[in-house]
């Protein structure tokens, strides 16, 4: 009886630790962000507003007004958070917003990460008429679904 008593006390100390140990919640480091806001619940980003030093996503080629031809193949970087999966969904429109080809950026390295990523992606799209105008969005990819989290990046470019 002795010998039981000391070891119902241990055991019960261990009880009590793994408890607490399991329940006490993990708080993790806020990572702020700072990106433009608009009205709408869904932020657009374009080549002007993320040239700073805490910038989201940037486009190496093509810059914006260059002139397109297909298939393009589109380059740049972006933070870990705007991938979802190692991949993002790009969409190319016309100057009336039509939708002309929908393609995938595709990490080129180690997506989970707050650090910029790079990332390539090839669009292949019908020929449009030489001169008009359109815009390429590469969109968060955000598995939530949630609006406040949705992000976009316009590139204008001429065809």
């Amino acid at each position: 009886m002795k010998r039981i008593l000391p070891l119902l006390g241990v055991l019960g100390i261990v009880i009590v630790l793994v408890y607490f140990f399991f329940t006490q919640k993990v708080h993790a480091p806020t990572i702020v962000v700072d990106i433009p806001t608009t009205t709408s619940q869904q932020t657009t980003l374009s080549s002007e507003t993320t040239n700073t030093p805490t910038q989201v996503i940037e486009v190496t080629s093509p810059r914006p007004n260059d002139s397109i031809k297909s298939p393009l193949i589109l380059t740049g970087k972006a933070r870990g958070s705007w991938y979802f999966e190692a991949s993002f969904p790009i969409e190319l429109r016309d100057a009336n917003n039509v939708l002309i080809a929908k393609a995938v950026g595709q990490a080129q390295g180690d997506w989970m990460t707050e650090n910029m990523v790079p990332f390539t992606a090839t669009i292949t799209f019908p020929a449009q008429p030489q001169g008009s105008h359109g815009m390429i969005t590469l969109k968060n990819d955000n598995p939530s679904g949630e609006p406040e989290k949705s992000m976009m990046f316009d590139v204008p470019v001429t065809f």
